[in-house]
């Protein structure tokens, strides 16, 4: 995984800023029109946590009067990592999150009233309901929330990885979509694979992932492949729908957020029985 930050300081001191990926070949790559503006992509509506990353979204269904979500990581979660198999909703939260402007600057101070979903089971995502609405946020400090595309991504799209503790902005391509990525106890499913040029490291962990043309989210950063071993904490790999397995040291990923807007309902509110939510069940 993309660590928290204090399980990597050492690491860090050692190696840098990231290792140098191998460089894995795209497939069924489909990129943007080259005649598609890309948008201004930074800091605002990012925030910076204790030891992660995260940002403030919206769905498309979401009302300016909606309390604010902020998305991070599963392992980024306060208590500790979910296990196996575990999905926690509706707990009590106290915790704050840094609201960044445009240039990476701390203008607020966000505080969660509960951590609304988090699991490690096929995804690795954290998502807290804050204090506040969009609209508050919005005329107090002038940021809008992200909003989470509701379609699968595309191999060979442009994206950035927004790291909002890191204050650093990462550029490559969805390189392809991973089966399954197994990495100690968990196994994610459908994972974004990106190119080599995105070399995230500790504290980029619930990044949001943001289409470089639509400005939209589109996957959550979790994790990468850090000495080449196989299918452990912080080496994950690859397992395709026979069984094979493949590794690639120094290669990164995320996990895609398109299925979460269906299993919110109006008022931000949480249905996992919702249709068309796939999202694990308690």
């Amino acid at each position: 995984m993309n660590k928290p930050l204090l399980a990597v300081l050492s690491a860090v001191a050692t190696v840098g800023l990231g290792a140098t990926p191998a460089l894995a070949a795209p497939q069924n790559t489909a990129p943007h029109s080259a005649k598609a503006a890309a948008v201004t992509v930074d800091f605002a509506g990012t925030v910076s946590l204790s030891n992660c990353s995260g940002s403030v979204i919206r769905f498309p269904g979401s009302a300016d009067t909606d309390p604010a979500l902020v998305l991070t990581n599963g392992h980024c979660l306060e208590t500790g990592m979910p296990s196996a198999g575990q999905v926690i909703t509706g707990q009590s939260s106290s915790r704050t999150f840094g609201l960044l402007n445009s240039a990476g600057t701390k203008i607020a101070t966000l505080r969660a009233n509960q951590i609304v979903y988090s699991t490690m089971t096929d995804t690795d995502v954290t998502i807290y309901r804050t204090t506040t609405t969009y609209a508050a946020i919005k005329s107090s400090y002038g940021i809008s929330p992200l909003t989470v595309q509701d379609t699968h991504p595309v191999a060979g799209t442009a994206i950035k990885v927004v790291s909002g503790y890191w204050k650093r902005i990462y550029s490559c391509n969805v390189d392809g979509f991973v089966y399954r990525l197994k990495e100690g106890d968990w196994t994610f499913k459908d994972s974004v694979r990106y190119t080599s040029a995105c070399n995230t490291i500790g504290g980029t962990s619930g990044s949001p992932v943001i289409d470089a043309t639509t400005g939209k989210v589109v996957a959550v950063n979790n994790t990468g492949n850090e000495d080449g071993q196989r299918c452990t904490v912080n080496n994950p790999c690859e397992v395709d729908a026979s069984g094979n397995v493949t590794v690639r040291q120094g290669i990164n990923y995320a996990q895609q957020t398109y299925n979460i807007p269906a299993c919110f309902t109006t008022g931000n509110r949480l249905n996992l029985s919702a249709a068309g939510c796939t999202l694990p069940k308690p």
